[in-house]
């Protein structure tokens, strides 16, 4: 029995003994098969071709795989005195990351933005000993790899510590979410791509689906701005390495928002 891994999408699936015929992640408008059909992968196997790296981004410590796989995204770490949680997931685990995370204090959680970034969620929940995985229950029939450790939570917000609190924006996925971070040298977003970071680094965009060029309607646009107006943020931390507003990031928003809603009217 093994779990296999979709290697358009970079989610893994509950164990079994052939690969599946199809990925429900990918076939949804949102994503795509690639033209050359459905291909399946292991942890193993992608281990012998790939490379989990860390490395600092804007000051915090991210995870992501070299090279590139599926979607490429990158996850972060957020520390804080209450305990880490480690926001989105890549597609590998590795001996070196479980050590350094554990090095800084452990793994208290994992909460992840939406269903492109699940990945092997599983895997790292069990590397830091089952810890709980928090996704918005919205989002339930995402979950290709059901687990104990998944929490599916309901409402607009869930406080995981008192630094760090979830925030359900949907737009991109009913369950889209944010984690809002409370930190010394300034709050932060990290936002996946429910708020999308652009290559301006000033601005944030918003999409439906971003590889086949749906955007979102205004209603769900004012409704992202609605859920993270009452929290204050000077950084918004996208998906990707080195994708990341620095300074004004609530400002950035603001104004983002206003010419979104421009440009569709």
């Amino acid at each position: 029995m093994t779990c296999f891994i979709c290697m358009q999408c970079g989610v893994q699936f509950a164990k079994r003994d052939t690969p599946p015929e199809r990925c429900p992640v990918c076939e949804d408008e949102r994503q795509y098969v690639r033209w050359e059909g459905q291909a399946w992968t292991t942890a193993r196997e992608l281990a012998d071709s790939h490379n989990l790296v860390m490395r600092e981004d804007a000051g915090v410590l991210a995870f992501g795989i070299e090279p590139r796989f599926a979607i490429g995204q990158r996850a972060l770490l957020a520390e804080t005195p209450h305990g880490n949680v480690l926001w989105d997931c890549v597609s590998m685990v590795s001996d070196e990351a479980v050590a350094e995370i554990t090095r800084r204090g452990g793994l208290q959680a994992i909460a992840i933005s939406h269903s492109h970034y699940y990945s092997v969620m599983v895997d790292w929940s069990e590397a830091f000993g089952g810890v709980p995985i928090y996704l918005h229950s919205d989002d339930r029939q995402w979950i290709m790899r059901p687990h104990p450790s998944i929490v599916s939570w309901e409402g607009e917000t869930l406080a995981i510590n008192p630094s760090l609190t979830l925030i359900r924006c949907g737009g991109h996925f009913a369950g889209g979410q944010v984690l809002h971070w409370k930190r010394g040298r300034g709050n932060a977003l990290l936002a996946g791509d429910i708020l999308q970071v652009v290559p301006t680094r000033r601005h944030v965009s918003f999409m439906y689906s971003y590889p086949n060029h749906i955007p979102l309607n205004a209603a769900a646009v004012r409704k992202i701005a609605a859920a993270v107006e009452p929290f204050d943020f000077d950084d918004i931390y996208g998906a990707w390495w080195n994708t990341n507003v620095i300074g004004g990031g609530k400002q950035a928003v603001a104004v983002s928002v206003d010419r979104y809603l421009a440009a569709i009217a």
